[in-house]
């Protein structure tokens, strides 16, 4: 028994990860939070699907927040997240500000406070759109249900990344294009979402192995969308590493290259209107590429490899393992075709997130 009496005080002594992911879970179901901060108590709650008696709570004294990357996309020049009152602002227009494309900035704003930054990065955690309402909790005591987290809390557990990584479950599992493959089940990664990792084979861990970091992509690898070539890169990925003779496919939950999926038809919708990509994502609130890969590096570390050879185009991911600690020691390609589906996605690719693409530019030269 601990010093407070309780046999169970040891399982919680991560308190902030424990506060951080119970906001998230919070902002996910549609409720208001509490966020502490040296400039005082908070009340936050995610714009994205608020019902309009939530909203109407915040309309008379509140503050809309909105990432960097959207103020950007409106056109103002700013390093963080502004706040905008939201006074005589209807829930419509609040929800076309954070995420419309609108021809003018607003006409009033200010850099956002503490507990609002720390709602942006919650949202992004709970794969919600990152703009939230914020308002003063100094009128009056708040129901006791009211979940409470320090804006301190939030940005320490968001930077610290992914704890200890477990095995939760393994199975063989024969797979299209490579029969003698294993599935791992890992826990421990944001917000608790499962990672999972195929073993193609019996790769040894003394020598360097081949690894492809996969973000899941439902539209593509399940449904074969044909607007990215990620259901491409998938399967060639398995073909690639059982021609090997083995190796390692880490499918991520990183939807749209980590905004959910939510998100993504969201981005899909405004790439339909004329924009690529990483504008789309701006005009949503989100930087260029906001994966990580801290989780796959801990996967990897968990399974015995640390001495990689990296199955891809984004020189990004063979950077992120390297401060990870990985050894990497090769990059081989991973090129699908180009179709007139997924050339200006491609492109972007290439041109904007300095993917290594030479097929598409030879392509594009000719």
């Amino acid at each position: 028994m601990t010093d407070d009496g309780s046999v169970f005080a040891p399982l919680f002594q991560d308190g902030a990860r424990v506060a951080v992911d119970r906001a998230v879970m919070e902002l996910r179901a549609g409720r208001p939070i509490a966020v502490d901060s040296p400039e005082g108590g908070s009340v936050i709650a995610a714009l994205d699907g608020i019902e309009p008696a939530l909203y109407d709570a915040f309309s008379g004294s509140g503050a809309l927040v909105l990432s960097a990357p959207r103020a950007g996309a409106l056109g103002l020049a700013v390093d963080g997240p502004i706040a905008i009152a939201v006074t005589g602002l209807g829930r419509e227009a609040a929800c076309r500000l954070a995420a419309g494309r609108l021809a003018t900035s607003p006409a009033a704003w200010q850099p956002a406070g503490p507990a609002g930054i720390a709602g942006i990065a919650l949202c992004k955690q709970a794969l919600l759109l990152p703009a939230v309402l914020a308002s003063s909790a100094d009128s009056g005591p708040l129901p006791s249900s009211v979940h409470r987290v320090g804006a301190a809390d939030i940005h320490a557990v968001v930077e610290r990344g992914c704890d200890p990584v477990e095995i939760a479950s393994a199975a063989p599992v024969p797979i299209a294009g490579a029969a003698d493959a294993r599935v791992v089940v890992f826990r421990g990664g944001a917000a608790s979402r499962d990672q999972v990792a195929i073993i193609v084979g019996d790769p040894d861990p003394e020598q360097p192995v081949l690894v492809r970091l996969h973000s899941a992509c439902l539209t593509g690898d399940l449904f074969g969308s044909l607007r990215c070539d990620c259901g491409d890169q998938l399967r060639g990925a398995i073909a690639c590493l059982n021609g090997e003779g083995g190796g390692i496919l880490l499918y991520l939950d990183q939807e749209g290259r980590g905004i959910g999926l939510r998100n993504k038809m969201r981005a899909y919708a405004l790439q339909d209107d004329g924009l690529d990509t990483i504008d789309a994502d701006a005009i949503l609130g989100f930087d260029a590429d906001e994966r990580r890969y801290d989780i796959a590096a801990a996967m990897l570390k968990r399974l015995g490899y640390r001495r990689i050879r990296l199955l891809t185009n984004n020189p990004d991911k063979g950077e992120a393992l390297r401060r990870a600690g990985l050894d990497i020691v090769g990059r081989r390609p991973l090129l699908g075709p180009v179709t007139a589906h997924n050339q200006r996605y491609l492109a972007t690719k290439s041109h904007r997130a300095g993917h290594l693409l030479d097929d598409l530019r030879r392509s594009e030269a000719s």
